[in-house]
């Protein structure tokens, strides 16, 4: 068999400014820790800016424009005033995500077929400043036909219900949702849709998801952070990196 060729490692540092937040402390800093994820091999950082600033600010937002040598990636809900954030920094991705104030983290996938007029509107501006547009979905056929109707470069899969059957020891569950999002992303490949997947996946769920050859990119964050308290971020990102090297093999 074939090595799939390098598949992009995606850290989201969302959590980082989550602990600096607990305090109101200028510390952990985001930027330092998205410079770490750098040096220890990730090809992406992802950062989302929610709209009640749970975690991320607006200054780290300028900050990682101004310092990231990576490619940013900005999770945002689809707002007026995310959008306007969006075209004013121009990062390098804008990931189109769900949002409700009351979630712990993102619940599920965007409807995209319910609203493709205005979701389609929505991405217009973006993709015209040389915003590369994602939209985070499920892997039902209905939103990845509507997101590639409405123009999206890339689908990113949800891989939360695959990593909570694993870890709920709900096998079948489990085997069937891998088997839905690899169908999903055979599906959005033969589309013409950059594949990228993420939310929730760890040393023990990342290979299989890995193994999909249409996946690109992976988004990896709260994982990682956590990790990084046992055997330090670099660590946790070169030992992410491994499994995912070793499953493209």
């Amino acid at each position: 068999m074939k090595p799939l060729g390098h598949l992009r490692l995606g850290v989201n540092i969302d959590h980082v400014a989550t602990v600096r937040n607990a305090r109101g402390a200028p510390y952990p800093d985001p930027l330092r820790a998205a410079k770490l994820a750098e040096a220890a091999g990730a090809d992406g950082i992802t950062a989302h800016l929610r709209e009640d600033r749970r975690h991320i600010s607006d200054h780290d937002i300028e900050g990682l424009m101004a310092g990231l040598r990576v490619p940013l990636n900005l999770e945002m809900a689809a707002t007026d005033e995310m959008q306007e954030i969006a075209l004013r920094h121009r990062p390098h991705a804008a990931c189109i995500v769900p949002e409700k104030r009351e979630e712990l983290t993102t619940e599920g996938g965007l409807d995209v077929a319910g609203a493709e007029a205005r979701l389609g509107r929505f991405i217009a501006p973006l993709r015209e400043a040389g915003i590369r547009v994602s939209l985070f979905i499920g892997h039902e056929r209905a939103q990845i036909e509507a997101a590639a109707r409405i123009g999206a470069a890339v689908v990113e899969l949800h891989t939360g219900a695959y990593c909570d059957f694993h870890y709920a020891g709900e096998t079948d569950k489990r085997d069937d949702e891998l088997a839905r999002l690899a169908e999903g992303a055979a599906l959005a490949a033969s589309l013409g849709l950059e594949v990228h997947a993420g939310h929730g996946l760890t040393y023990e769920t990342v290979g299989p998801v890995a193994a999909f050859p249409e996946v690109k990119e992976l988004n990896i964050g709260h994982f990682l952070i956590g990790e990084a308290i046992f055997r330090g971020l670099e660590g946790a990102i070169r030992e992410m990196r491994r499994l995912m090297d070793e499953a493209r093999t």
